[in-house]
């Protein structure tokens, strides 16, 4: 079996362990959240004291052509583009992912309504364990629209292939799974849902960043996703929308703002949306939480997604061998799947006690995080994810089992 030692050398050898180094990661502690929410660059905090003190608090407003603020979004957006296998002038980092889902979701079904091929249809296929925001933006969208429109959940991704038809408008589906780390065939999918005329939707939540990524390569439609997960945006960080070229002339979406005309500054009270990628934005901008995202995006440009992706996976099957073979007197149920072909960048175990050992494990220094149904999830980012961080938080956790160190009563947080 493997061991600590062993952990220590894969990490000397390591081609990513320097960026370690970039991150201001808490002494004592290992963090397994970063699909959660991504550890602090060390650069975000002289880039957050530059906008307050220079940027904003000398140069005023000036700052919004000196500074660059008003490209923002498109200049960001060009920057996670090839993350994401997108081309320049395809991404702008804007809003929330549930705001650019509507937007997104509202331009597909608009899509569809006015393709003289693909009238009548009215269904949103998506799955029942997709993040709920998903799922809960979807069901405002078509009562709102009160046309007819209804969600179709699937109960697995095996049965995606039976319920995709005539009648659907839109697959929705989150490429890696929040709760079990389930990865789809991003191609494979995309022509599913193409193949019943239907247009596809991805949320890139938990892969950006984390996963490698071809949008335009497998056939994509439109796609969204958050920055302050892998991304290391920070919390709250906004989040980013994709639209392919071939789709930007025919996306059309409803919130309309000043941002997303094509002549922002005339004050004119008709909207015309922009050319390009820029009508997908809407209001003024974030100044400050838009800047701090430069600073992951500015990391992942020191190696690439191929590096990310050969330490994830080795980080995963680690973790897993080492749980499966110390915890094996445990019930402890693997949801997350073997098949690298399928599995994201965290991994999620089942217990009976699951909130209460999860709860045990963060007092102890590791922290992961909870989810219903008795689910811990433990994310790996390899940007600062260390082997010797995998043993040494199985360790703990199985002496956390093996003594039953945990209160089963314990009162459940908020967020964790």
């Amino acid at each position: 079996m493997t061991t600590r030692t062993d952990c220590l050398e894969r990490d000397a050898q390591d081609p990513l362990a320097v960026l370690r180094d970039e991150f201001d990661l808490p002494a004592g502690v290992i963090y397994l959240d970063g699909n959660s929410l991504g550890a602090r660059p060390k650069a975000a905090l002289a880039r957050a004291q530059q906008v307050m003190a220079q940027e904003w608090g000398h140069d005023l407003i000036r700052s919004w052509n000196s500074a660059g603020w008003f490209e923002m979004p498109k200049r960001l957006g060009n920057l996670l583009a090839p993350l994401i296998g997108a081309a320049d002038g395809e991404v702008v980092v804007t809003d929330t992912t549930s705001v650019n889902l509507f937007k997104a979701l509202a331009a597909a079904l608009t899509m569809q309504a006015t393709d003289p091929k693909r009238t009548g249809r009215r269904v949103i296929v998506t799955e029942r364990s997709n993040f709920p925001t998903d799922i809960y933006m979807a069901q405002g969208l078509t009562s709102w629209l009160d046309r007819g429109y209804s969600l179709r959940l699937i109960d697995s991704p095996d049965q995606l292939r039976s319920v995709v038809d005539g009648e659907t408008a839109v697959v929705m589906l989150t490429h890696v799974n929040y709760r079990s780390g389930y990865q789809y065939d991003m191609q494979a999918t995309s022509a599913l849902a193409h193949a019943a005329g239907a247009l596809m939707v991805w949320d890139l939540a938990h892969s950006a960043g984390a996963v490698p990524v071809a949008l335009n390569a497998d056939g994509a439609d439109l796609a969204v996703g958050c920055t302050y997960k892998y991304l290391n945006g920070g919390p709250g960080a906004p989040a980013f929308i994709w639209v392919p070229k071939r789709h930007q002339e025919s996306f059309r979406q409803p919130l309309s703002g000043w941002w997303g005309h094509a002549a922002p500054f005339a004050m004119v009270p008709d909207f015309k949306p922009a050319d390009g990628i820029a009508r997908a934005l809407c209001g003024t901008q974030p100044i400050v939480s838009l800047a701090l995202v430069e600073c992951g995006l500015d990391l992942h440009r020191k190696t690439d997604m191929a590096a990310i992706r050969t330490k994830s996976l080795a980080l995963t099957d680690l973790f897993i061998e080492l749980v499966e073979a110390r915890c094996a007197a445990h019930p402890l149920g693997l949801v997350t799947p073997r098949d690298h072909a399928q599995r994201g960048s965290h991994v999620s175990f089942t217990h009976p006690h699951g909130y209460a050992v999860m709860q045990a494990l963060i007092a102890r220094g590791v922290i992961g995080d909870y989810r219903e149904p008795a689910i811990m999830r433990f994310g790996f980012t390899p940007l600062y994810t260390s082997y010797a961080d995998v043993w040494d938080a199985v360790e703990i956790l199985r002496d956390i089992l093996d003594r039953q160190d945990y209160n089963v009563d314990a009162k459940r947080d908020a967020v964790t």
